[in-house]
């Protein structure tokens, strides 16, 4: 069952600073960690090890499109820049159970299909949209979530997807690319503008920023960044002609400045919606798109963070 969502608005003027409040005391107690049963529990059903986070105690299974060949406005992207799925399960902050989040990559034509599988397998659908413009073919996200013990989750979402080109056993092998984002990137210079350090995957260079400033609850266990609740940014193409892609998780206070923020740096607002249910305070996340130099698209990434957690009133 789903917690039910906290009724945060109030007529007139609604600061941050009040979603804080009830964010931060919505979890001081610590998540108790997977066992190293329940990760070989989920490895062995997914057939593909994934990683462990201790210091949020969550697993996450990445389940990239590989199988497709995507362009933007003409021109091909790598998968690594936001075609690529994840499933992530971390326990209930008192133990008793788990909890299961997953955002699949999925064809127009994939997506009903699975709505069904998963609610055969007893998982939820809590999110369905887009993330890109422009994009060939046409790609749409679904986001699944489910409750129950670690291993049980496992196997239901494995059973979920078996039949889709997101099961990693269906999956083709990827050549490396001919340059990695390393050799492509000044990654010092961006990281730098961008306030944080990246990570490297093939041909593109991706920041994962986390909300550790508010805590999000949702089923009962916290939302971290490793489990969804994070902003993102992933660059490709070349230094001077670079194309950056990504995510920003706001308050609902936030969102307006967030978009101010990213238009004024030329950055395209794609998508504004939710990914979950039941998440107290709830949270928003906005899909942006951009092309320029690399420089520049790190700026307008970093001037979106800038208006997060800053206590802006919303007024209704």
């Amino acid at each position: 069952m789903l917690c039910s969502v906290a009724a945060l608005g109030v007529a007139g003027a609604v600061n941050i600073e009040g979603f804080k409040q009830v964010a931060s005391a919505q979890s001081k107690s610590k998540t108790p960690p997977l066992t190293q049963a329940e990760m070989t529990a989920i490895e062995a059903a997914l057939g593909k090890k994934g990683k462990y986070v201790e210091a949020e105690a969550v697993y996450t299974v990445p389940l990239p499109r590989n199988d497709l060949k995507v362009s933007i406005k003409g021109e091909a992207v790598p998968i690594s820049f936001g075609f690529g799925g994840w499933v992530s399960i971390k326990k209930t902050m008192d133990g008793k159970g788990a909890v299961l989040m997953s955002d699949t990559v999925l064809l127009e034509a994939e997506v009903n299909p699975l709505i069904s599988a998963a609610h055969a397998n007893g998982l939820e659908i809590s999110a369905i949209h887009n993330h890109f413009f422009y994009e060939e073919p046409r790609i749409f996200y679904m986001h699944l979530h489910g409750m129950g013990d670690a291993a049980t989750l496992a196997k239901s979402y494995a059973a979920t997807i078996k039949n889709n080109k997101l099961f990693p056993a269906n999956q083709p092998k990827v050549a490396a690319p001919t340059k990695t984002a390393k050799e492509i990137f000044d990654l010092p210079a961006l990281d730098k503008i961008a306030g944080h350090t990246g990570a490297v995957n093939g041909a593109t260079y991706k920041y994962t920023v986390g909300r550790d400033d508010i805590s999000i609850m949702a089923m009962g266990a916290e939302m971290t960044a490793n489990i969804g609740l994070n902003s993102w940014a992933a660059f490709a193409g070349e230094t001077g002609a670079a194309r950056i892609a990504g995510d920003i998780a706001m308050l609902e206070p936030e969102v307006n400045q967030v978009i101010k923020a990213l238009r004024r740096n030329n950055l395209e607002v794609v998508a504004l919606h939710n990914h979950m249910l039941g998440d107290e305070p709830r949270i928003i996340f906005l899909h942006y798109y951009g092309r320029g130099a690399a420089d520049k698209l790190a700026q307008g990434f970093r001037a979106a963070l800038n208006e997060l957690g800053k206590g802006q009133a919303m007024r209704h």
